[in-house]
């Protein structure tokens, strides 16, 4: 098996194709200008939907990700167009640069990984992304403890008062069947066998 020059790989995997994603939130609001805007800037195929930013499985954007080969740039009007916070940014965007792609948005011209502030404002969003999920573990952990330290429950609340449970542990003891108990108390019978 000789070398593989690369003309040769040019020819089975086209470069460069230009594949666009356009998205709006609601679907009073319409695709036409981003459309045109992606078809300026020489994009071939478009994947377009009409779902909001904070979905994870947004069909449209999984076929872009799925149909992504070597070479490819994917081009967005907007960065908001693509995700919501920088989390979900940097982790859409390293899964396109991991697949050999490109990213860029034409409103942010800084937001292109072919250029070397591109690669920085990569690696930048990674840190951003991995301190706003510490930021939200840490408000998280912190407003659980203030609301037991005030002694709020954590869990959702029970569906059988302390004397339906008394009552329905002592009809249980007797004989009753977890049916049964679930039925007369109109709960599920798990809620009975947690007692």
């Amino acid at each position: 098996m000789g070398y593989v020059w690369p003309q040769d790989m040019t020819e089975t995997h086209p470069q460069n194709r230009r594949l666009g994603y356009a998205r709006v939130s609601t679907y009073g609001q319409t695709l036409y200008a981003q459309l045109a805007q992606l078809r300026r800037a020489g994009c071939t195929k478009i994947y377009r939907e009409k779902a909001t930013g904070a979905r994870p499985d947004r069909r449209a954007l999984l076929k872009l990700l799925q149909a992504l080969a070597p070479g490819d740039v994917v081009t967005v009007t907007r960065i908001d167009r693509l995700a919501r916070s920088i989390f979900d940014l940097f982790s859409i965007v390293k899964q396109i640069v991991d697949k050999g792609g490109q990213f860029r948005s034409l409103a942010e011209p800084w937001a292109d990984t072919a250029t070397r502030a591109g690669s920085l404002m990569l690696a930048v969003l990674g840190g951003l992304a991995d301190v706003e999920c510490d930021l939200i573990r840490t408000c998280t952990a912190e407003g659980r403890s203030h609301a037991k330290a005030r002694g709020q429950h954590m869990s959702r609340p029970s569906k059988l008062t302390d004397a339906q449970k008394a009552e329905a542990l002592r009809q249980r003891a007797e004989g009753a069947t977890l049916a049964e108990l679930a039925r007369s108390y109109d709960v599920g019978k798990s809620t009975i066998s947690r007692l």
